[in-house]
C-alpha cells in the first residue's frame, strides 16, 4: 500500500510510476481552474468524491469530464456512502484510489472546535484571528 496526499500535480507520465494499491487524497483542486490529477489518471482508477456533484463543477472531477476521460456516473462512491455501509471502500489490494476533495463547509465547521480548542490549549499560539482583525 502507498499513500499519498496530494497538493500538486500527477501528470500523464507519472501515471506508470504508481503502484497497484496506491492512494491518493487530491484535496487542492478548489477552484474550477486548478488541476492535480491528470485525467487519464482519473479514468482508470476508483474515485471517491467528498461531493461529487461540486467535483464535478471544480475538482479533479471537473478536468476528467472536459476531457471526456469520465462522467460523474463513474464515480465509485462519495466518501459518506463509504462511511455509512451503503458502498464498498477499496476492493483490491491492487486498487489505485482518488479521493477529490474540493472541501464543504460541513467539513470545516465540524473541524473548526477541535482546530480551535488545540490551538488555544498550546503555549506556542499567542493570538486566534477570526475574521478581519
Amino acid at each position: 500500500f502507498q499513500g499519498w496526499a496530494q497538493q500538486g500535480r500527477i501528470g500523464t507520465t507519472r501515471i506508470l510510476l504508481l503502484k497497484p494499491g496506491t492512494f491518493i487524497a487530491a484535496v487542492g483542486a478548489d477552484s474550477p481552474t486548478k488541476n492535480e490529477i491528470a485525467p487519464p489518471l482519473m479514468a482508470v482508477s476508483t474515485v471517491v468524491t467528498d461531493v461529487s456533484r461540486q467535483c464535478a463543477e471544480m475538482g479533479d472531477l471537473h478536468h476528467a469530464i472536459r476531457a471526456g476521460c469520465m462522467s460523474e456516473a463513474d464515480v465509485h462512491a462519495e466518501l459518506a456512502e463509504i462511511l455509512v455501509g451503503a458502498r464498498r471502500g477499496r476492493r483490491s489490494s491492487e486498487e489505485i484510489i482518488i479521493f477529490d476533495s474540493t472541501g464543504t463547509g460541513l467539513q470545516d465547521a465540524d473541524a473548526s472546535p477541535a482546530i480551535y480548542e488545540r490551538s488555544a490549549a498550546s503555549s506556542s499560539v499567542r493570538s486566534i484571528a477570526f475574521g478581519d482583525a
